[in-house]
Parts: C-alpha cells; structure tokens; sequence
C-alpha cells in the first residue's frame, strides 16, 4: 500500500500542480519582463541618437552642413550600429559596417528625427542577430534555474505536507477499524496538527464513552441478575416446598412468599422509573415551583414513616424559593431522599431539610445524623444497583439515588454527597432558579 493511500496521492497532485503552476507562470511573466526591457532599451538608444541628430540638423540648419557623429557615437559606445537616414529613407551617414546591416528589420530599432514637430529624418540602430538573443539566453538560464530550485522545493514541501496531513488520518482510520473488530483499547495518535488533532482527541473521548457505557451495561445486567436472583431463588424454593408437601401452608410462610414477590415488584419498578425518567429528556412539564413549599409538603406525608422510625425532623424553608422544574419529579426525588433516611438512619437519629437562594440558583440539602457513608463508597452512591457493604442487610434495590440523580440532572441541576462515618450524611441539591431555566442535559 502507498505510504500516501489514495487522498495522500490526490493532495499531492494537487499541490504539485499548484506549484508547477504557479512556477511557469513566473517563468512566462518573467521572460516577458526581459523582453520588455530589452526592447525598452533599444528604443531608448535609438531615441538618444535620434535627439543627438536633429541637434545636428537644428545647428546646421539642415542636413548638408550637419555633424552627425555625436548620434554615431551613441551607437559605438553601446556597441551597435547607427544609420541616420533624411525623410526621404536615404541614408545620410551610418557607423562602420552599418551598410550591409541597414536592410535587416528583425533586430532593428528606427525612430524618427523631429525638428519643431516637423519629421525630417530617422535612425535606425541595429542591434545585430544575436544582440537579442544573448540577453535571452542568459534570462532563460537564470529563469530555467531559478524555476528547477523552485520546483524541488515545492514538491519536497508538498511531500511532507501531504504526509504530515495523511497520516494522522490513517493511523485514526486504523484505530477506528481495530476498535470496531474488539480492540477496545485501540486508541488514536493526538500529535496531529490543528483540527486534525482536535478529532483524534474527539475520536479517543468517544472511545472512552463507548468502552464506559459497556461496562455500565455489562455491570447493570450482572447486578439486575444478582438482584433478581435472591428472591427468585428464594420464591422457588418455598413454591416447590409447597407443591411438595415438605412443609404445610401456613400465614407466616406465605407472607414470606409474598415479602420476596413485593422485593421483585420493587427491583422492577424501580428499573421501570429510572428507564422512564432517563427516556423523559425534554418532556418534563415544566413551571414555576416554590421549592420551599415542596419540601414542607413532602416532609409533611413523609413525616409518619420518619416517626415511626423513631427519627426527629426539622424543616428551614420559610422563604420563597422559586425554580422551573416538574413539581411531581421534584417530589419523587425528595420523597426517595426522605426514604432512604428512613431506612438507613438509626432510631433518635435527626433528619434536617434546608431550603436556600444562593447566587440566583435555589439550594436544597437533605441532611441527617445517621451512620454515614465510608469515603470509599461515597463516590458510587448515585450509580445503578449500587449498594454498599453496610446496606446489604438493609432491603432495597440500589435504584434510588440514581433516580434522584437522574431527576435533578434532567432539570439542568446537580447533586453531590458528602459524609463522615459515625456523623451523617448531607445530600446538597443545586437547581437553576426561575429565570435561569434548565440547562440541557
């Protein structure tokens, strides 16, 4: 395979023809600059002996009498040959050797001799056959030379131009194959210069996404098997116990049966809300919502569940707080928020909501004394299906705090954790205010 590959090739021809060209071009416009010249000086001669001449004429009152060697020695001293003729084209007085010349016409300059506006006479110099073509020949050279250097150069140029342009190119057309054949760490080159760098920087960021959502996709399925599995497991085994005749039916045996069906209806709700919620994108129905009322509101249904926990609530949202948002996906992401305190707090354990207006955006915390978060969990607590060590005797499915996440995420806001183990947790919500609107997710 050429080192180039087809638009190496097209580039390079491209550029080649460009410069040849433009080199040509030069070389023409050049040769007609000489050219140019040349004949510029020979009339500049001629028209020097013409004025020497009707000086003469003038002085002499008329071509008898008149001294034409000042024009002769014009011609000598630029090395050509004079003849200065009267009106009627006869020839008057010529330099050495300008006889047999007089007739040629191809390098022959004539101009006219005027006395008071009045022509009484010409000179014609003769600038001999190869007068002309020396100066050219030497243009031609020096062009011809000038032309071959410039050539080299351009198509050396145009060489590791092309090169440098492919194969960024290349290497990121390889990488692309090798990744789609299942190399998966098969990245491309980012030296590339200007945008074509910026693309094989583009290229590797949309790699890495690809390999992450694989992986994300790969760990959901493994945790949605081992959720589902336990109670499965664990159904199975009491149906066919039953069926069996091992044990008889008895109210504390089917409720057992019913709590591990109610854990599966939960795990697929779950999944259920969040595929919803992350499928919503722009069809949230949006309005004006004082995020201080809500959470009084959801504290206030909440409040019998956190009681009977034996947890102690307070509520700092007195004013006003206004956001764009969809009030009921607010209200789910509050309400999961208040769930999990319950859940995870300890009886005489404090769960505290703040509602605040910072810098024009509106700022919720959900904050409680419980156990708290180990620093090494904490940054998974909003993934999928994620339960730390500490919660695994604790029923649930993993899906809510990312559904939280996904909520607030959707209304163009954010949300963080932090904890210290043996103090609480602080959950911080940051949402656009009211003028600001959603950002795009």
């Amino acid at each position: 395979m050429s080192p180039l590959g087809s638009l190496g090739r097209r580039l390079l021809l491209a550029f080649v023809l460009v410069a040849v060209s433009s080199v040509l071009v030069l070389s023409g416009a050049a040769l007609v600059g000489v050219d140019r010249g040349v004949q510029a000086d020979r009339e500049q001669v001629a028209a020097t002996a013409a004025s020497a001449a009707a000086d003469a004429y003038r002085q002499a009152d008329g071509w008898e009498a008149a001294d034409l060697s000042g024009a002769l020695a014009i011609g000598a001293a630029a090395s050509v040959r004079v003849a200065v003729l009267d009106a009627s084209g006869a020839t008057l007085r010529s330099s050495s050797g300008a006889g047999r010349a007089v007739g040629l016409r191809q390098n022959a300059v004539t101009a006219p001799i005027l006395v008071d506006d009045v022509e009484v006479g010409a000179v014609r110099v003769n600038f001999g056959g190869n007068a002309g073509s020396r100066v050219l020949n030497v243009a031609w050279t020096w062009i011809g030379v000038a032309a071959v250097v410039a050539l080299v150069v351009a198509v050396a140029a145009s060489w590791l131009v092309t090169r440098r342009l492919v194969r960024p190119i290349r290497e990121m057309t390889d990488a692309a194959r090798s990744f789609a054949a299942g190399d998966r760490q098969s990245r491309a080159a980012s030296r590339a210069p200007g945008e074509l760098g910026e693309l094989a920087v583009a290229f590797n960021g949309m790699a890495d996404s690809v390999v992450r959502s694989e992986l994300d996709r790969r760990t959901l399925t493994s945790d949605v098997a081992h959720e589902l599995r336990t109670p499965l497991a664990a159904l199975q085994a009491g149906l066919e116990e039953l069926r069996d005749g091992f044990v008889a039916p008895t109210p504390e045996g089917l409720a057992g049966l019913h709590d591990q069906s109610l854990r599966l209806g939960r795990v697929v709700a779950d999944l259920a809300e969040l595929s919803a919620v992350e499928a919503a994108g722009l069809s949230l129905q949006l309005a004006s919502v004082d995020l201080a009322q809500l959470a009084r509101n959801e504290s206030a249904q909440h409040e019998a569940r956190l009681r009977a926990a034996g947890l102690h609530v307070t509520v700092d949202a007195a004013d006003p707080v206004v956001v764009r948002a969809d009030a009921d996906r607010l209200h789910q992401a509050l309400g999961n928020l208040l769930a999990n305190a319950a859940r995870y707090c300890d009886p005489g354990d404090s769960v505290s909501l703040s509602v605040t207006a910072v810098d024009g955006d509106a700022i919720l915390q959900v904050a409680d004394s419980g156990p708290g978060i180990p620093a090494e969990e904490l940054p998974h607590i909003f993934d999928r299906l994620w339960r730390g060590l500490a919660a695994q005797q604790v029923a649930g499915s993993g899906i809510g705090l990312a559904l939280v996440r996904e909520i607030i995420v959707r209304h163009g806001g954010t949300i963080a954790a932090t904890s210290v183990v043996g103090e609480g947790t602080t959950i911080t919500i940051r949402l656009p205010g009211a003028n600001a609107g959603p950002a795009p997710a």
